[in-house]
């Protein structure tokens, strides 16, 4: 747990790393399937294997979703907070492919925080999802997010 009278000292800090999540087909097709957008480079390997990336690749959005599971794992919540909700990106970018059976992991570092309004704390974190064995991280986000401190839900 972190301290809202903490927050400060850790702005501009590593916060956290998430453990490693399997990319697996099966779950890149579960994506396709749930979001209809079953695009070959996603869906089907044998026509996958002829493009650049020489084999299916997770949907950029898939590997973004992946977010929250990695703050669950990396980030400890603030003191008494009730409920967390996502509150937008002001950066994002897809910068390599997620080959299928690759495994990410995100890294988490505190950018800001701001006390909004009593028991409402804007936190913004650069977020950067690693792919296992590569020096190219498949995404790096400016994610926003408002934790809500007990009664602060109410105001």
């Amino acid at each position: 747990m972190t301290k809202p009278s903490e927050l400060q000292s850790l702005v501009g800090t590593e916060v956290g790393v998430s453990r490693w999540i399997e990319v697996d087909q099966a779950r890149i097709d579960a994506f396709a399937r749930i979001t209809e957008d079953e695009q070959f480079i996603h869906v089907d390997p044998e026509r996958a294997r002829a493009t650049p990336f020489g084999g299916t690749i997770a949907h950029g959005f898939l590997t973004l979703s992946l977010a929250s599971t990695m703050s669950y794992d990396a980030v400890a919540p603030l003191e008494g907070v009730v409920m967390g909700v996502n509150y937008g990106f002001d950066k994002l970018r897809f910068l390599a492919p997620v080959p299928a059976g690759s495994r990410v992991r995100g890294r988490f570092r505190l950018l800001s925080a701001e006390e909004k309004a009593e028991g409402r704390w804007l936190l913004k974190h650069e977020l950067t999802v690693e792919i296992e064995g590569s020096d190219k991280p498949a995404l790096i986000a400016e994610w926003l997010g408002m934790q809500m401190i007990g009664a602060g839900i109410a105001s």
